[in-house]
């Protein structure tokens, strides 16, 4: 056997695999699902981009949150807290500042949902359609998407790319209210903004082709965890197909 070319066979083998894996950056807006990143969404994003071989980052912006929300009472409560602090808590300390996102950097991005997106990102939870995204976030996402580089959101976080993406197509869920999709009036202020709203069940996710944005309803359905779970891994699997 010739050893130094199996060697080099190997390395090559070795080098490719490591160029292959995708490099996707993750925006956190808190830690909690009633003033930050809903928890279980940014924990199911992780463990399908781990399993998919991808290499996440995970960032947030360094500003104050919009208030503090008592997540036993479901009330504001006394205090401030900074929202790289506390998405800190779920990236295990292993962020950075979303100031420093270098998009060339990254293959993707993905945003998961909780009120943060509507209170730290936008101030959607304050002006509804009308909102604003906080200018950092919207030109890293506008920056993404001029660089031909996929975008996924899920729960509440497609608003973000209804406000930067006119006329894409993404999902919220259901657009009919009831016990299961109790959010459902989202998607009706979203086409009022231009969207395309597709409904989908929670363990789908659409595809915007044209836009490379792929959206999945998460926990805008009242739905078992692990159907919220394997709605995120179809979101993941289609957004690295665009990477």
């Amino acid at each position: 056997m010739d050893w130094t070319s199996t060697g080099v066979k190997l390395i090559s083998i070795c080098n490719r695999s490591c160029t292959m894996a995708k490099r996707v950056a993750v925006i956190l807006s808190g830690c909690g699902v009633y003033d930050g990143t809903e928890i279980h969404e940014a924990s199911a994003v992780l463990v399908h981009l781990s399993r998919a071989g991808a290499k996440a980052q995970m960032f947030a912006p360094n500003q104050e949150q919009l208030h503090v929300i008592d997540h036993c009472e479901g009330k504001p409560s006394d205090g401030k807290r900074n929202v790289l602090q506390e998405s800190a808590r779920i990236a295990r300390g292993d962020i950075a500042d979303l100031a420093k996102l270098d998009v060339s950097a990254f293959h993707a991005v993905v945003i998961p949902g909780g009120f943060g997106v509507a209170k730290n990102l936008s101030d959607w939870g304050v002006k509804n359609k009308d909102f604003t995204i906080n200018s950092e976030v919207e030109k890293i996402l506008e920056d993404f998407h001029k660089a031909g580089k996929p975008m996924a959101m899920c729960c509440i976080a497609p608003i973000l790319a209804g406000k930067i993406l006119p006329g894409c197509e993404l999902t919220v869920g259901h657009d009919k209210e009831s016990d299961t999709w109790p959010y459902a009036k989202t998607a009706d202020t979203l086409k009022e903004m231009g969207c395309k709203h597709v409904n989908k069940d929670v363990e789908q996710a659409h595809v915007d082709v044209k836009h490379k944005l792929v959206t999945a309803p998460a926990f805008m359905c009242n739905a078992p965890i692990h159907k919220i779970f394997d709605g995120i891994g179809v979101m993941i699997k289609e957004m690295l197909k665009l990477a």
